[in-house]
């Protein structure tokens, strides 16, 4: 049996491909964890109970939106926002708003984040099985997956990014994600078949490695530029992959990063 990495994982480029080095052990804190059937939390001590007036308000606002999927609001009640930004934009972190991260990028308004995760879930009644994230960022976003599915691979092309996740998720309990250094544009295939893929960056189309490491019955959800040569306007696509083919619908007008090529 292919032994599967624990968190957090880094590929090694050297080959010009990502194959996946040797893994480093998960940090022991406390925080979110999943019980049978339902999301669970263990708050911590500190700035973060004080957080979570402001957070189950925020899960209220998501609610107030359209947001219906009990293990989604769960999730997003559950992981502490503040901790994925910096200290200055700690009063905003439960502000439906993105915010910079560093080298260019943002975390993604909780809206953005809720609305993609019930996306990919579907309705499911349980957990997702094993969940592909394009781009790592912060962390925030990875965390929420960890609550939502078996097990998450998430990789990040921007070494300061992946570092920052790292450092960002050590207080949690994330046995099942696993972080990765790498080419987001051509996924992870040694963890393929995935039941569902996710990306917070996009381009002028989706990348036929995603497709195809999609598991059949899976879904993609990821933003799409529908301006030329992968500039202009986004849009939310959600990719179905059925037994005779890919089933795309276009969805809602978002806002994100250009997928890039490369690590740097």
């Amino acid at each position: 049996m292919r032994q599967r990495p624990v968190f957090p994982a880094r590929l090694d480029l050297s080959s010009g491909r990502p194959t996946l080095a040797r893994p480093v052990p998960a940090a022991v804190g406390r925080g979110a964890h999943v019980t049978a059937g339902h999301v669970g939390v263990t708050v911590p001590h500190g700035r973060a109970q004080d957080s979570s007036a402001v957070r189950r308000n925020m899960v209220h606002k998501l609610q107030q939106q359209g947001v219906r999927d009990e293990w989604v609001l769960s999730a997003m009640r559950a992981i502490e926002r503040h901790r994925f930004v910096d200290s200055a934009l700690g009063g905003q972190a439960y502000e439906d708003t993105s915010l910079p991260i560093g080298l260019g990028q943002t975390i993604s308004k909780p809206s953005v984040v809720a609305r993609m995760a019930e996306l990919l879930r579907q309705g499911a009644p349980g957990k997702l099985g094993r969940v592909l994230e394009i781009g790592t960022g912060c962390g925030y976003q990875a965390a929420v997956l960890s609550l939502l599915a078996a097990e998450v691979y998430s990789i990040e092309r921007l070494r300061g990014l992946h570092d920052k996740a790292r450092d960002n998720l050590r207080h949690l309990r994330v046995p099942n994600l696993h972080l990765l250094f790498g080419d987001g544009r051509i996924g992870y295939a040694k963890g393929a078949p995935y039941a569902a893929i996710i990306a917070a960056a996009g381009g002028d189309a989706i990348p036929q490695a995603w497709t195809d490491q999609l598991a059949v019955g899976g879904r993609l959800v990821a933003p799409v530029s529908t301006g030329a040569a992968g500039v202009g306007p986004q849009a939310l696509m959600v990719i179905d992959k059925t037994a005779v083919g890919l089933r795309q619908t276009v969805l809602e007008a978002v806002n994100f990063v250009p997928l890039k090529s490369g690590v740097a």
